[in-house]
């Protein structure tokens, strides 16, 4: 099947952001005087966005104000350094490229913090990107269908125009519920075996695959 719109989840997917977040969180965690986490810790925590990856974090039972302040933290140091070990997975620059000069919308949808989201595609996928949207109050987050429904509209695109790509249980559940096809992507944080035991059905293992089954070869 051809596609006329491509949406990406950022983390896990056209990003490895991984070190970058650990290290953030790190940093407020060590403020606050709080247990450091593990990069395997951060990696099972990310999807919902970024409150939630704090809750995550933090020790349990915390008062919302306590999380608040290590949200806050986290954020000032992010801002700085999201991009100080974060880089574009091997090939997906070419491959979006490449979907764009095959005349597909491209589009990211991300429940990170949308200052992050607009930033990182600006420095690593300066013009490839015709859409983006990252977590804004008033706006429902994955895997609730908002963030995809308001893409659409952008493109005024219907549903059976696009196509929903990620690594995650989280992306998996926003396609499905916004009736979206979905592709996962095996390089990400959850892995192919994972994205398989959820029930996604097209798996792919390297960017340039992506590109054949978005032009229906």
């Amino acid at each position: 099947m051809k596609y006329s719109i491509a949406i990406f989840d950022m983390d896990g997917t056209i990003l490895d952001t991984l070190n970058d977040l650990t290290n953030s969180v790190n940093f407020a965690l060590k403020k606050a005087g709080y247990p450091l986490r593990s990069v395997d810790e951060i990696r099972g925590f990310v999807g919902n966005g970024i409150p939630k990856l704090i809750e995550r974090s933090v020790p349990y039972g915390l008062a919302d104000e306590e999380i608040k302040v290590v949200y806050d933290d986290f954020t000032s140091h992010y801002k700085i350094h999201c991009k100080d070990l974060t880089c574009p997975y091997d090939g997906i620059y070419d491959t979006i490229k490449a979907v764009k000069c095959a005349g597909i919308k491209t589009a990211v949808v991300s429940n990170k913090d949308d200052y992050a989201v607009r930033e990182l595609c600006a420095l690593y996928f300066k013009d490839l990107f015709d859409f983006s949207l990252g977590r804004r109050d008033g706006v429902c987050k994955k895997p609730a269908p908002d963030m995809v429904l308001e893409t659409l509209r952008y493109f005024n695109a219907d549903k059976t125009d696009a196509v929903y790509i990620g690594d995650s249980d989280v992306d998996f559940e926003t396609a499905q519920n916004s009736d979206l096809n979905f592709i996962g992507v095996s390089w990400g944080f959850k892995g192919r075996l994972f994205l398989q035991n959820i029930g996604a059905e097209t798996v792919v293992d390297k960017p340039d695959e992506l590109l054949h089954i978005l032009c229906g070869d």
